[in-house]
């Protein structure tokens, strides 16, 4: 009983922001215009001081970890791949729709949550671990998406411009540049002044609860007129496939240790991220699959998520399927 009622106490304050956020957007009448400041102070402000916190003070060795960063890299893509051939089959072989559902069924809650979240139920020694997800995830994802956009027609630009589009979405990046920051200070072993570090503890410290309440609030703004066929399928894959295919990739490559397997099972089972709605929004496609996953996947993952987390603190979870 213990156990749950600490596994409670530790997601209850998650899903219960997201819960509130959705309450008040519910029953509080405010243009949808108002949450744009909210989303700057998130993307360019409080996320890329939560993840130079993540990486500054991590030893360099833990953060080139490449066969952990291929195993969950190459998870995430199958997932990609198995969710984009769920949407061509139910959309009748609509790409830029079928796209869309891909990031739906790959691209977990990894800013938001993911963070906040892990480091509450596995300690900091899961940073590491996180941010590796984080940043390759997100590499992966933002360049997938735009080139198959391209390929799709839906970004009238020349392969070349797209290539290099990209590029400069991911160089400039908030999130990366704060990566490179902190793999340079990690590096170079810097430390901020007093005054700047302790401004950058309270504005990593803002993530979460910010982000958490504007993902419930974004849904709410976003009523369903029906839930798509394809969307059972699609959380099946983001909540229980996508875990498990990290679970036996990297217990097949070799022994990560608990805290870095478990990590890395926790980021997969997370529920799709808001960012799916964005990037819907951005391209106009999709829209409402978009909102519809956010919601079912984050309601589903209340129940698919304990689980997982109940297994993994009652010891009933073996980190290493192959030992030995």
């Amino acid at each position: 009983m213990s156990d749950l009622v600490g596994l409670f106490n530790l997601l209850a304050p998650f899903f219960g922001l997201i819960a509130l956020g959705f309450f008040c957007g519910r029953m509080v009448r405010r243009p949808e215009e108002g949450l744009a400041w909210m989303q700057f102070f998130l993307i360019y402000v409080s996320l890329p001081c939560l993840f130079y916190r993540l990486i500054a003070d991590k030893p360099l060795d833990q953060l080139t970890n490449w066969p952990f960063v291929l195993a969950t890299t190459a998870c995430t893509f199958i997932a990609f791949v198995l969710s984009f051939g769920a949407g061509m089959w139910y959309t009748r072989w609509d790409v830029p729709q079928s796209v869309m559902q891909g990031v739906a069924g790959s691209y977990s809650n990894i800013g938001y949550m993911g963070p906040p979240l892990i480091l509450s139920a596995l300690g900091p020694a899961a940073s590491a671990p996180v941010a590796l997800i984080f940043v390759f995830d997100n590499l992966l994802l933002f360049s997938l998406v735009p080139l198959l956009m391209a390929v799709a027609g839906v970004e009238r630009h020349s392969l070349s411009a797209t290539v290099r589009g990209i590029v400069w979405k991911v160089v400039t990046h908030p999130f990366n540049i704060a990566t490179v920051a902190g793999l340079a200070a990690a590096a170079l072993q810097l430390r901020l002044p007093q005054a700047l570090d302790r401004m950058v503890d309270w504005l990593s410290n803002a993530a979460a609860p910010c982000a958490l309440f504007l993902l419930g609030v974004t849904v709410a703004l976003r009523p369903m007129a029906r839930i798509p066929g394809e969307v059972p399928a699609l959380v099946v894959i983001k909540l229980v496939l996508h875990p498990i295919l990290v679970w036996v990739a990297l217990s097949a490559i070799g022994d990560f240790g608990a805290t870095w397997t478990y990590a890395a099972v926790v980021m997969a089972a997370l529920p799709p991220a808001l960012n799916i709605f964005v990037i819907a929004t951005q391209y106009n496609v999709g829209v409402e699959r978009a909102s519809a996953c956010v919601l079912i996947g984050t309601v589903v993952s209340t129940v698919t998520l304990t689980t997982f987390l109940y297994l993994i603190r009652t010891d009933r979870f073996p980190y290493d399927l192959f030992p030995g």
